[in-house]
């Protein structure tokens, strides 16, 4: 097995490099095909990471006059506490919504010291449940609202479904579209295996006529698809990975301040082994079409 393995390789190889130059067509094709397949794929996971972040946190702020009086915080209270919408909640004072600002925002966090008073108001940070209706929710954040001692109420769940809508959208966009580029992608590393297959034809012939069995045959070819898709990957991941740098680097400060520095990420490393393998299956599954050709061609005479 692993002498049979060994001689796909080799052979594999020694086509790759003699048709180099159609093989770096399909390599690159491959490539183009991934690249835009890994960019949803990073645009849609930091996406859902930083919802995922919006999600878990406040999905509904109530913001506290300074000089509320304690039978309004009261009233206040007691007017969440009875909502069945709401799973939980959290007094923030003044001090502690400062720190937190200070520790998402970091860039901003001396200009926030350096004002002579404490900007940030006192807040009720309240957890919904996660079957909690839009309507009955937006309900209570009008009743919260017209209470005595309130400032205002942010009510983060409408804006984000329009965004889990987007990302659903963007998704869907560039699964779609990297179906077409995967599709063209096997069908070029197809065609360059098959240019292959007729530079080796005499050799493939001979080996039929001495009885080679057929995975001896198409191995090579195989392997040879195998290769293209795994080298294109590694390209395709290579450019993303530069690009993110690049963006960060120019962009990262802004979306820092907007979003918070966790919340932007590089692919994981399942992702990108996921594209790999990806790549390799695409490359395999061109070669597989070529090399089911193999045992016939040997044939003709």
């Amino acid at each position: 097995m692993l002498q049979a393995l060994a001689y796909f390789f080799r052979e594999a190889g020694a086509s790759l490099w003699r048709g180099r130059r159609a093989a770096a067509l399909s390599v690159l094709t491959i490539a183009a095909a991934l690249f835009v397949l890994g960019g949803f794929l990073l645009v849609t996971s930091n996406l859902d990471r930083l919802v995922a972040r919006w999600s878990a946190a406040a999905e509904f702020s109530v913001y506290l006059h300074d000089q509320i009086a304690p039978q309004e915080r009261q009233s206040v209270d007691q007017l969440l506490a009875s909502s069945a919408a709401v799973a939980g909640r959290e007094v923030l004072t003044k001090e502690a919504a400062l720190a937190r600002f200070q520790q998402d925002f970091p860039t901003l966090a001396g200009a926030a010291t350096s004002l002579a008073d404490n900007p940030l108001p006192a807040s009720i940070e309240v957890r919904l449940q996660p079957e909690a209706r839009t309507d009955e929710v937006a309900g209570l954040a009008e009743r919260v609202a017209e209470l005595p001692g309130v400032a205002d109420v942010r009510y983060d769940r409408q804006w984000i479904e329009r965004v889990l809508a987007t990302v659903t959208l963007i998704q869907g966009l560039g699964l779609l579209l990297a179906v077409v580029l995967v599709v063209a992608a096997c069908l070029t590393v197809a065609n360059v295996v098959r240019l292959a297959l007729f530079a080796r034809l005499d050799e493939v012939r001979i080996m039929a006529l001495v009885g080679a069995p057929l995975a001896y045959l198409r191995g090579p070819f195989v392997v040879e698809g195998i290769l293209q898709g795994g080298l294109g990957a590694v390209v395709a991941v290579g450019l993303l990975y530069a690009g993110f740098q690049v963006a960060d680097s120019r962009f990262g400060e802004t979306i820092t301040n907007l979003a918070g520095r966790e919340s932007v990420a590089f692919l994981s490393l399942e992702l990108m082994g996921l594209l790999v393998a990806g790549g390799m299956l695409v490359g395999c599954v061109g070669g597989l079409v070529a090399a089911r050709s193999a045992r016939g061609m040997a044939s003709d005479s």
